[in-house]
């Protein structure tokens, strides 16, 4: 069997040197990276996974969040996602989020966030780092419990957005020590999973090498069941087709 293709959604502004770091993730574990960013046409080729990745804050409008002025936002990588998950959670294509891209899998589902969480959880430190110096804990039997198989993780942390209200068949997996959610996943069989932090940044960790090893493993699944229609497929608008 040839390598999944795993789409990658960047950030217009930088987003190579990201999809770089995922191409590596991908690559280490046989899976292969497309990247998919918002203004340009997206790829004529079947997909066998998806990851929702980092970057842009998403547009408060869409969860009825405040606006702040501050922050940098893309409505247009906001668009391409919500028409990617549309497509994507009815077929059951496995999805991984990573920060960003785990609270837009909240909202694409109905859910809301904490625009900053430093005004809810106001004694949370204001922890930046690319380095694993974050003490999350993770629910045992999860998914992610049995893919990561530490307990607790040591993750990174770059976001100030965070996971409030859950969407529809969504189980909060992860908390770190303040009480911020950090992973969420679906409670069905599909491979659906968001994890606050930035696993592609921690790739030589084998715990969370082993994430995109558990995508690349359910895309494969997804391919052999896609078989007999060539796999998933996007049109230029962003809707499926098969």
């Amino acid at each position: 069997m040839t390598a999944p293709v795993i789409g990658v959604t960047t950030s217009r502004s930088g987003g190579w040197r990201s999809f770089l770091l995922h191409r590596l993730a991908l690559a280490r574990v046989g899976a292969r990276a497309l990247r998919l960013t918002a203004g340009r046409d997206v790829p004529h080729e079947a997909l066998d996974g998806l990851i929702i990745g980092g970057g842009d804050d998403i547009g408060a409008e869409l969860y009825g969040g405040q606006v702040l002025p501050d922050v940098r936002i893309d409505p247009q990588r906001d668009k391409l996602e919500l028409a990617l998950l549309e497509w994507a959670l009815p077929r059951s294509l496995p999805i991984l989020g990573i920060c960003r891209g785990s609270q837009m899998i909240n909202v694409a589902l109905g859910g809301t966030l904490h625009t900053d969480i430093y005004e809810v959880y106001v004694q949370a430190p204001r922890m930046r780092t690319v380095l694993p110096r974050k003490t999350v804990h993770i629910v045992d039997g999860s998914r992610l419990d049995r893919i990561l198989r530490c307990n607790p993780c040591r993750v990174n942390a770059l976001h100030h957005q965070s996971v409030d209200r859950l969407g529809r068949g969504l189980a909060i997996v992860a908390r770190d020590e303040a009480g911020i959610v950090q992973a969420i996943e679906g409670a069905g069989p599909a491979f659906l999973l968001g994890v606050q932090w930035h696993p592609e940044l921690l790739v030589f960790t084998p715990a969370q090498q082993r994430l995109f090893a558990a995508l690349a493993d359910a895309a494969r699944t997804a391919r052999k069941g896609q078989a007999h229609t060539g796999g998933l497929a996007l049109t230029a608008s962003g809707q499926g087709s098969r």
